[in-house]
């Protein structure tokens, strides 16, 4: 079948296939973050999509949840506020349930009217005039970085590329300083992986210590912004902002993290996987090398390619009938964004790379409705002015290796991408 995972050729994939086509369908479980870390959860996916599209998995690692995967549904499930909640007093948005005492609250993670008052405050960051400001740094800051790579030796994208040039751009955002702008990517790391012997972090009590660390070393830059006169990084809007300035050590910290995740993971990820996905499909980046302006559509088509946060979450407010399963209250409710990415029914030969889509930004990737990604914008920028910098230096970018990919159902990610490029 033309456009299916089927046509990969990798054979662990056939062997997910299998495994994923001969399980009961009650006992299929798409959370577990080492079918992420193996690239082998999309038949999983394509199964439940076909025959299950509202599953019920009794049991996992992150408890009982619903899946919700394919694009329409999730467009529902995200649209019904007054059922599907986002409260972090509920659970959140991840699939992952906290200790409740650890729970912080930040704006995606709140339900109206509160999240339209707080989200408003970081909104002018992101305005056309402000990112035609911050478009004259990055490609500034992109430039630097790309005329100092190693030519014709191996190095890993995803450190050298990836997260210096997000981790830059979130230094700016914040007005971070600049010396300690990698500490921006370690607490990103942090704050959204699974503490384990492999993990980040090996216990939970050592990732918050380290978030910890993220507080106190914010609320000092805090200190300094609401004693100085308004300025228009993050961190002075929240401080002179009505809705954020007087926030809880919880919110404070929670829409930090918010900030700093959405900033980071996002972008870095999907520079990433933009450049593993024009090596898995030469036609595609020779279609680029031979028309630059290919870059806007690429970009929407690569950020819903790799999907970047696989997934958010919701709590049942009330039993509801949806689509036929009755959902509890209290339920877990997941909405598979990387699902409805691939989801048939809406977009075109789904797990093919087309750089040329007729409507590359029918997506999810972003989620949808209000609490659709407020920086979004500022990410597409990023992409289109780091590629159109590539395109200017370097006629090839030789993945030469697997990607080692980020063991987590929520961050799709990757840890490293050797790449090469041609003396």
């Amino acid at each position: 079948m033309h456009g299916t995972i089927e046509s990969s050729g990798d054979s662990h994939l056939r062997a997910a296939r299998d495994k994923a086509n001969s399980l009961p369908l009650a006992d299929i479980d798409v959370s577990h973050p080492e079918l992420f870390r193996t690239d082998s959860f999309w038949p999983y996916f394509d199964r439940l999509r076909r025959e299950d599209p509202v599953h019920y998995c009794k049991d996992s690692m992150f408890g009982p949840y619903w899946s919700v995967t394919k694009y329409n549904d999730i467009m529902d499930i995200e649209t019904n506020h007054a059922v599907f909640s986002s409260a972090s007093s509920l659970g959140g948005i991840t699939i992952r349930d906290v200790d409740p005492d650890l729970r912080r609250e930040s704006f995606i993670a709140m339900d109206q009217p509160r999240h339209a008052a707080q989200r408003k405050t970081v909104a002018p960051m992101f305005t056309p005039t402000h990112l035609d400001q911050l478009a004259i740094n990055i490609r500034k800051r992109s430039a630097e970085c790309l005329d100092n790579l190693p030519k014709g030796e191996v190095f890993d994208w995803v450190d050298k590329v990836s997260i210096e040039l997000t981790t830059q751009m979130l230094a700016v955002l914040f007005d971070f300083p600049w010396e300690d702008r990698r500490k921006l990517t370690r607490w990103s790391d942090v704050a959204t992986t699974l503490p384990g012997p492999d993990g980040v972090v090996a216990t939970e009590d050592e990732r918050q210590a380290e978030l910890m660390e993220c507080a106190t070393y914010f609320a000092r830059l805090w200190k300094e912004r609401i004693n100085q006169p308004p300025k228009s990084d993050l961190l002075s809007m929240m401080a002179h902002s009505e809705a954020t300035r007087d926030m809880d050590p919880k919110n404070f910290l929670g829409n930090l993290i918010l900030l700093i995740v959405g900033g980071n993971d996002t972008t870095r990820n999907t520079l990433s996987g933009s450049i593993f996905a024009l090596a898995k499909n030469p036609d595609q980046y020779r279609k680029l090398r031979e028309n630059h302006e290919l870059i806007d559509s690429f970009v929407p088509e690569v950020i819903r390619w790799q999907t970047p946060l696989a997934h958010m979450r919701r709590t049942a407010l009330s039993d509801f009938d949806f689509r036929g399963r009755q959902i509890k209250k209290g339920d877990k409710v997941v909405m598979w964004y990387v699902s409805g990415n691939r989801d048939e029914d809406v977009i075109d030969r789904p797990y093919d790379f087309i750089i040329d889509r007729a409507r590359p930004r029918t997506h999810i990737s972003f989620g949808f409705g209000i609490h659709r990604c407020v920086g979004l914008r500022l990410a597409e920028l990023q992409l289109k002015i780091i590629w159109e910098e590539i395109l200017k230096r370097f006629d090839n970018i030789e993945v030469v290796g697997e990607p080692k990919r980020v063991y987590s159902s929520f961050v799709k990610g990757y840890e490293t991408l050797p790449v090469r490029i041609a003396g």
